[in-house]
C-alpha cells in the first residue's frame, strides 16, 4: 500500500519504515461505521480499497457531504485536529481495506516532519485541497440547480456515479431519490 508513496517523501529508509509501522490494516464490510457523530475522532484512515461516505443526521434526515475512494485519506478533520466532538459520521459504502493511524502517532510524525519543507508543503496543499472541495460543494448548493450539480458530478467525479448507491447520491445532491430519478431521465432524453 505505502510503496506507491515512497518516492514522494524525502525520508531515510529507517524513518520511512518507522512511520509506516504506525499504520494498522483492517478489512471491514460495507456499512461499517468508523466514526459516529458526537464522538471525538482519534483515527485517520487511508483507503487501500473501497468507498467511504461522510454524513450527518439533520432532524432524522441523512445528509451525505463527501465521498472518498482509493488512496484518499479521511477523518473528521476538525474533530481529529482539535479534539472536538465530530459533527459527522464516517461509514464504508463498500467492503473496504483501510489503514488507520492513531492521532498520537500522527502528531509525532507531524512534529518530526514540520522542518522538512517538501513534506510540510505537501500536507498544507492536501488540507487546502480538501477545504477547496468543501467550498466548491457549499457554493454549488447556493448557486447551482440540482440538474447542474448532477451534471457537474458526472463530469468531475464519475466514480461516484459508478460506485455509490443512488440514495446516497441523492442525499449528497440535496434531493430525494425520486427527484434524482426524474433528473436522470430528463438528462437522458436530452442526449
Amino acid at each position: 500500500m505505502f510503496n506507491q508513496f515512497r518516492n514522494k517523501f524525502p525520508l531515510t529508509d529507517e524513518k520511512w519504515r518507522e512511520y509506516i509501522s504506525y499504520f494498522n490494516r483492517i478489512e471491514v464490510p460495507a456499512k461499517t461505521t468508523l466514526l459516529e457523530e458526537g464522538e471525538v475522532s482519534k483515527k485517520l484512515y487511508i483507503i487501500e480499497k473501497g468507498c467511504i461516505r461522510v454524513w450527518f443526521n439533520n432532524n432524522g434526515k441523512d445528509l451525505t457531504t463527501q465521498f472518498f475512494f482509493e488512496n484518499e485519506s479521511v477523518a473528521s478533520i476538525e474533530s481529529f485536529m482539535k479534539k472536538l466532538p465530530s459533527p459527522t459520521n464516517i461509514e464504508t459504502i463498500e467492503p473496504s481495506v483501510l489503514w488507520w493511524i492513531h492521532k498520537n502517532d500522527l502528531d509525532k510524525i507531524l512534529e518530526e516532519i514540520k522542518e522538512i519543507p517538501e513534506l510540510r508543503d505537501s500536507l498544507i496543499n492536501k488540507l487546502f485541497e480538501r477545504t477547496f472541495d468543501y467550498m466548491k460543494y457549499f457554493v454549488s448548493f447556493i448557486k447551482d440547480s440540482p440538474v447542474e450539480r448532477y451534471s457537474n458530478l458526472i463530469k468531475e467525479r464519475p466514480q461516484i456515479i459508478l460506485r455509490v448507491p443512488q440514495h446516497y447520491i441523492a442525499s449528497y445532491l440535496g434531493i430525494t431519490t425520486v427527484h434524482l430519478s426524474r433528473l436522470k431521465s430528463k438528462l437522458l432524453s436530452k442526449e
